[in-house]
């Protein structure tokens, strides 16, 4: 076989080979995906929501009959003795008495001053509040899930200008060797750079360490195993279009923390329902059927049995109880007033947290602009700086003062697109809009 054509046979197979060691791109939506079924603080949170779904049932307002079956067996062995009127004395050691009853019983509250009712009320608000609070777990997980990404994205980025500095100093250092084996330079041009060079390796390992402890970080936070492996995207993408006044108008309807201050109000509203509920009587009705047996061996009767339907019905009424009703009452009107402070105090909090972060999302946006002029600026005087430096018109401190002055452009562009971020991020999680 023509050897030419082997080695293009052996190019084209290694080509076709698979990529096993490809790393796995992490999208944002996956990564929140995984966090949803994975994190552990929302499967809590949603156990916890079962819980109180559980709850609301009729039967654990006290609405439905209890009926109770009961089984008592007595027996005892006694030295039994008895003095009739007529003065005759009975008297047997060791008598046995036996006693079976047995039977099912039914107790109903039907009135009890509408308590039952607010109670039902009570469990249902109740579990409006465990969505509230499942939700907030949400959001919160899906803006620290956010976070840790797109300051992964941001260390990635600065990894990349990195490696772009260690290509240029690696340049650098080649043209001044060459310029020095020429005569053209000094070894002391050569050593300079051959420093400058370590430096940037130095920095690039840092970098490097830096990285991947915030992929351990966000494994940590998608509760998976620390060691998978993985890229994220390369740009951070940032909303722009958020507006003021839209996120207040949200932010009343469904932030979570002033939802659950709201439903606290109601809670406390129907907790003084149930309470003056005392004031009124209460009225039950029982019913029953029973067994009844009995033997003993001393007596007028030996024997005994008896079976048949019992009912009726018990009625009460609080009198006086100390003053409690009237204290319990205080203290219920007084835990509603707590509950309305709490959430103008939450709505004023809301506002001014929005208000600030608002300003802040507006500043680092402009950031970013003004940024990424100045990466621009620096790039072009970077691409003079190194035709200059091929040359030798210019020194190596200016060659090396351009060359940081790019990267450092470039890493602060690079944070102003992640603060911006961040902004855009604590704006949604205030309005409870984030994306799940």
């Amino acid at each position: 076989m023509n050897t030419k054509i082997l080695i293009r046979s052996l190019i084209l197979f290694l080509f076709c080979i698979p990529q096993t060691n490809a790393q796995e791109v992490l999208t944002i939506e996956n990564a929140l995906k995984i966090a949803l079924e994975n994190n552990f603080e929302i499967k809590l949170a949603s156990n916890n929501l079962d819980i109180d779904k559980t709850n609301v049932a009729t039967g654990n307002a006290g609405m439905l009959p209890k009926l109770t079956a009961t089984l008592v067996d007595a027996n005892s062995i006694q030295n039994s003795s008895q003095t009739r009127q007529d003065g005759t004395v009975n008297a047997l050691d060791n008598a046995k008495n036996n006693s079976l009853n047995y039977g099912v019983g039914l107790d109903w509250t039907v009135f009890d001053g509408f308590k039952m009712f607010a109670k039902l009320d009570q469990l249902k608000e109740l579990q409006k509040l465990g969505e509230a609070q499942l939700k907030r777990t949400i959001i919160l997980k899906i803006s620290a899930v956010n976070a840790v990404y797109f300051d992964l994205v941001q260390q990635q980025q600065q990894l990349a200008a990195l490696d772009t500095t260690i290509v240029i100093s690696t340049q650098r250092l080649t043209l001044a060797q060459n310029r020095f084996n020429i005569g053209k330079a000094s070894k002391l041009e050569v050593l300079n750079a051959q420093v400058d060079l370590n430096t940037d390796k130095v920095a690039l390992l840092r970098q490097k360490e830096s990285y991947a402890n915030r992929k351990i970080a966000l494994n940590q936070i998608l509760a998976r195993d620390s060691k998978i492996d993985f890229k994220v995207v390369d740009e951070v993408t940032v909303d722009d279009k958020l507006i003021l006044a839209e996120l207040m108008a949200l932010a009343e309807k469904q932030n979570p923390q002033l939802e659950s201050e709201i439903i606290n109000k109601r809670v406390s509203e129907l907790q003084l329902k149930q309470i003056k509920g005392e004031r009124y009587p209460t009225l039950n009705l029982t019913s029953g059927y029973n067994f009844f047996e009995s033997q003993s061996s001393l007596g007028f009767t030996s024997e005994s049995s008896a079976r048949g339907l019992s009912y009726g019905f018990r009625a009460s009424l609080n009198v006086f109880d100390g003053f409690a009703q009237n204290r319990n009452e205080k203290i219920a009107k007084i835990q509603i007033e707590n509950a309305e402070i709490a959430i103008e105090q939450q709505s004023l909090l809301l506002n001014s947290e929005l208000t600030m972060a608002f300003q802040t999302y507006l500043t680092n946006l402009e950031l970013i602009q003004l940024e990424e002029t100045n990466e621009a600026i620096a790039k072009q005087n970077l691409n003079i700086t190194v035709d200059k430096f091929r040359i030798g018109t210019i020194t190596t401190l200016e060659f090396r003062a351009a060359q940081l002055n790019y990267i450092n452009a470039k890493v602060r562009y690079s944070n102003a697109q992640f603060q911006a971020k961040l902004s855009e991020i604590a704006l949604k999680e205030l309005a409870g809009n984030m994306s799940f």
